[in-house]
């Protein structure tokens, strides 16, 4: 009598669908212990109540201080033609978006940055090398929970966000692009975080090597653009613009349409600087890539009640540098200029790819120095 011939699965896509959701389930029990770890301390609910009172307070302040300023301009004379104020939805919106974003910074270094290396001072991360976890389910793990501490501080500062849109002037598309831009650079700095925490041995260092990190991005891409902006003199050529009508005097209104001006003139070589060719170090900035992705309605090129806010005018920066003198020098090759750029060429998406490739790098370093057994360790390294 024969054995019937036993039917083994042949390798296919069976195979390689197991192999994913095993990997993903890896990644999952990490994230999971990460996250019971964070939820049990009292602390974590301190910290998030404490975020909604200040941004509540914050958007009391901008509310109060947009009525104190309309009450002013109330009392001004205004002249026909003039637009009219807009609702304080606007000035709201970008106070709140800029003051979640500067904590964002704040707040996300400090729930990554000692997410490995942590572990491994309490002689936990041993632990989880030694089981059937890869250094990538381990590394994507934490960043994972890390993330998702972030994410909870973006969730309680989302109704703000959404009672501006209420106040009028804005669209449910600038939340949402707002919080998606948020919630990506907060995964940027989560992932450059946990990358120092897996190469550092020490949590404090890597905590202040994120931090300078998160500077260097904001602050020294502006130093950085600034300097690199002395080395990238030029000309354009430009005639002069020709001003009509224009008397400044203290009933001097400005004029709420197009620029009043026009070229005329030959055309003479201006000394200028070639600001596009190092635009792309600008676009390295958090507040530049969150700023240039919302889609803000083209403003009049003069309003008088409304000059923009800070978020819309650090887009406005951004797209001047990217478009350079061409695009702003009055009357460059006897063109006149207009004061408000359109987004014709976004800036944000090669800013992105330049912090994500900054993030990536790091993630990766984090993951050849998680591999194991380990060839060598800093000195003093706790092991189990």
């Amino acid at each position: 009598m024969s054995n019937p011939a036993q039917t083994l699965p042949a390798p296919g896509l069976g195979d390689g669908r197991g192999a994913v959701a095993g990997y993903l389930a890896g990644i999952r029990d990490v994230v999971v212990l990460e996250m019971k770890q964070r939820l049990r301390s009292r602390g974590w609910y301190i910290m998030l109540a404490i975020w909604f009172i200040v941004i509540a307070l914050v958007t009391a302040l901008t509310w109060a201080g947009w009525n104190a300023t309309m009450e002013i301009q109330r009392s001004m004379p205004v002249p026909d033609g003039m637009p009219q104020p807009q609702g304080p939805g606007s000035a709201i919106f970008e106070i709140v978006l800029a003051f979640v974003l500067l904590f964002a910074l704040l707040v996300a270094p400090a729930l990554s940055a000692n997410a490995v290396n942590g572990d491994r001072a309490g002689g936990t991360l041993a632990i989880l090398q030694v089981t059937l976890l890869t250094p990538g389910q381990i590394l994507w793990g934490k960043f994972c929970a890390a993330w998702l501490a972030a994410i909870a501080f973006l969730a309680v500062s989302a109704p703000f966000l959404v009672f501006a849109v209420l106040l009028g002037g804005l669209t449910p598309g600038h939340v949402l692009v707002s919080l998606l831009m948020l919630a990506l650079e907060v995964a940027v700095i989560c992932g450059i975080g946990v990358g120092i925490s897996a190469l550092a041995g020490r949590p404090l260092f890597s905590i202040v090597v994120t931090y300078l990190t998160v500077a260097a991005l904001v602050v020294g891409s502006l130093i950085a653009f600034g300097l690199g902006m002395q080395l990238t003199r030029g000309t354009v050529l430009a005639n002069q613009p020709q001003y009509a009508g224009m008397e400044f005097g203290p009933d001097y209104v400005p004029n709420p349409g197009p620029p009043d001006y026009t070229c005329a003139g030959p055309l003479v070589e201006q000394d200028v600087h070639r600001t596009e060719r190092v635009a792309w170090v600008l676009a390295m900035n958090p507040y530049v890539v969150v700023a240039d992705a919302i889609p803000y309605p083209e403003r009049p090129a003069i309003n008088y009640y409304y000059s923009g806010g800070m978020i819309e005018n650090i887009s406005q920066g951004a797209r001047s540098a990217l478009a350079g003198p061409e695009g702003t020098y009055p009357c460059a090759n006897g063109q006149v200029q207009p004061h408000y750029l359109k987004q014709s060429t976004p800036l944000w998406p090669l800013g992105l790819v330049l912090q994500l490739g900054l993030a990536g790098l790091l993630l990766w370093l984090g993951w050849r120095a998680l591999r194991t057994p380990a060839g060598r360790l800093a000195q003093g390294t706790r092991i189990a």
